[in-house]
């Protein structure tokens, strides 16, 4: 029989994914759920909650386990999970990712960066943190984030059993897309494998975090005519960053012949440009960088360029802020912007 390691007062053991649209953290809390109850003989649940189905949109995946005596009469969302699974790092600007974490909690992170850069983003302070690079080991094995970061999940979740996933796994994938269970089985192994993690001692007087339920910025009351959706991908900003999944374009002006491929093909009107002279003295466009604030990392203007000013890198953070050559929109009649 299989004991959990830890139980709320309702008797469950409680994990929340974060995690935005596209990373396929939906599907990893039904595998993870399926793993526990059909091959765990454990009660479980899981549902997700998300907005509109577009990437770069948040996404919420909660999973529930307890014994099988236990009846689960609780279907709201998770506040206070044991463990959480953050997919990607752009969330941290949008989402208390770590809200309601206990000091003894766990969370999993996307990330190649060191265990104290990642800490003091999320503000923790007590408990276990653990790395895995999801987002290499997906690009390498040409499959996505969710099974790499379902492996790692596995390593420091120790009641899983790592044997059942991988058959979840082959059930998932083998009937429509065969040639994609070895690709997932392998990346759920790596993720598995080169997980890192680090505990952090917990003092007798340290407090959990708050969970903080977040109230919508525009309300019945305060909502604009017309209504606007302020979530990232969404924005009455048009910030798009949050639905890049890892990797941007890196301009290099030297190499740049001002073409305007790039600009034909970008589906957001990322690049800027301003008026200049060739060395004939003629009037002309130049090609002067990129806002990343629209870039949603689709990569087109690569595959369009004909030289090598576009290139593609892994996006670290801070990168896109500065190197962001910003929209200078001219006044419109009246004043407005």
């Amino acid at each position: 029989m299989t004991t959990l390691p830890k139980k709320n007062k309702l008797g469950f053991f409680e994990i929340r994914l974060e995690s935005i649209g596209g990373l396929g953290a939906n599907l990893a809390g039904k595998m993870l759920a399926e793993a526990g109850v059909l091959g765990l003989n454990l009660n479980g649940s899981n549902f997700s909650s998300y907005g509109s189905e577009k990437k770069g949109s948040p996404v919420k995946s909660f999973i529930r386990f307890c014994d099988p005596d236990t009846e689960i009469r609780d279907h709201s969302p998770i506040e206070q999970p044991h463990v959480i699974g953050v997919f990607h790092e752009a969330l941290y600007k949008m989402v208390d990712v770590v809200s309601g974490l206990p000091t003894d909690g766990i969370v999993l992170v996307n990330s190649t960066r060191d265990f104290e850069s990642v800490k003091t983003d999320l503000n923790i302070k007590y408990g276990t943190l653990a790395i895995v690079d999801g987002l290499g080991i997906a690009v390498d094995e040409k499959t996505k984030v969710n099974t790499a970061m379902l492996g790692a999940l596995f390593r420091i979740c120790d009641f899983l059993d790592a044997d059942i996933m991988r058959n979840v796994i082959r059930k998932t994938f083998e009937k429509k897309y065969p040639h994609l269970v070895e690709p997932n089985i392998r990346t759920f192994n790596r993720g598995y494998e080169e997980v890192e993690f680090k505990t952090y001692d917990t003092p007798l007087n340290a407090e959990d975090k708050n969970f903080v339920r977040a109230q919508s910025q525009l309300g019945y009351e305060t909502q604009e005519i017309g209504g606007v959706i302020i979530a990232n991908a969404n924005s009455i900003l048009k910030d798009l960053s949050g639905s890049r999944q890892g990797f941007i374009p890196k301009f290099e002006v030297d190499k740049c012949i001002s073409c305007a491929a790039c600009d034909t093909v970008c589906p957001d009107y990322c690049f800027v440009w301003e008026e200049g002279e060739d060395k004939k003295g003629r009037k002309q466009m130049f090609l002067k960088g990129i806002d990343y604030q629209y870039c949603k990392g689709c990569l087109k203007c690569i595959e369009a360029c004909p030289t090598v000013a576009l290139t593609e890198i892994r996006e670290e953070i801070g990168y896109s802020e500065e190197h962001r050559i910003p929209h200078r929109f001219p006044l419109l009649v009246g004043g407005a912007n």
